[in-house]
Formats: C-alpha cells, structure tokens, sequence
C-alpha cells in the first residue's frame, strides 16, 4: 500500500477484521516511514457476474457505485455520514448477492435502496422515491408524504402504522 500522507511504499498491518458479510476486509495499517495510521478496505471479487435488467430489458453489469451515486444525490446535504451510505450500499449489495444468482431486475435495487432510505432519513427517502417512482402530479407525490407522516418507527427502526 502506498502512504496517503507521505507516499511511501512500505506499510505494515496492524489489525485486519472480515465485515459481517464475508466479502470485505478492514485492515489498519501503520506506515514505516512516517508513522502514518490509516484504514484500508480490500473487497473480495466475486466469480460470477450479476447483471442488471433495466425496465427496458437491457442488460448491463451490476456496479455497486450507481447505488452509491443515486443515494449520494438523494441525501443531497441531508446530515448522512458516507459510512451509513456505503453500510446501505453494503448490505444491498450482499443481499442481492445471497438471493439472485446471475440476474437481478432494477426494480428490485431501486426497491432496497428505498427501503433503507426510509428507515435512515425521511427527506432523502422522498427525493429519492420522488425520482424512483417517477411521480407525474403534484397529488402522487403529496400521497407519498401523507403515507409517510401516518408511519413511526418501532424502537427497531422499523415502519408501524398509527392507530388513530
């Protein structure tokens, strides 16, 4: 590994920890020139390629960054740290993974990556369903809103319904 701060190229490793998934390795290291501590995070290549079937039936390869960007332009300057992005990112990506062999449809992304978001933050769940949804009239999205404000979350975090 090269130094972020000084550029060299001899490090050693401190402490490696596998992710809940298996996939992901978090090492920290310590660089023998300047004492430089850093983390690095190597990500295991999967054999088999998942591709992504867009609602025209194109078929492109999964790439995990048009997540990552769609939650990216959702969360806009919403106080979401880039570490909750990339855990989101993270197990959508592992549960894609575990349940679809060699295709996955996008609607089913789009559907994980909104679930998430409502669970995180409310104002980036409805820029990013506003998008995702493809809302036409102004009484699509109020609808969208009003099924929001009549949710709260158990202390999971998870949607229950008023009982008015």
């Amino acid at each position: 590994m090269i130094c972020p701060r000084c550029g060299a190229d001899d490090d050693k490793v401190i402490d490696s920890r596998a992710a809940e998934d298996g996939y992901v390795v978090r090492r920290r290291r310590v660089c023998s020139a300047c004492e430089h501590r850093y983390t690095t995070y190597e990500r295991v290549e999967r054999r088999r390629r998942l591709v992504v079937v867009k609602k025209d039936n194109a078929r492109v390869p999964f790439d995990r960054s048009n997540i990552l960007r769609g939650l990216q332009a959702a969360c806009g300057k919403r106080p979401i740290s880039e570490e909750v992005k990339e855990g989101i990112v993270d197990a959508i990506e592992a549960e894609i993974h575990q349940e679809f062999d060699r295709e996955v449809p996008s609607r089913e992304i789009g559907e994980r990556v909104a679930a998430q978001l409502r669970a995180v933050d409310d104002i980036a769940y409805i820029r990013y369903a506003s998008e995702y949804h493809s809302f036409r009239t102004i009484e699509e999205f109020v609808e969208e809103v009003t099924d929001l404000k009549g949710r709260t979350r158990d202390a999971e975090g998870q949607d229950v319904l008023f009982d008015e």
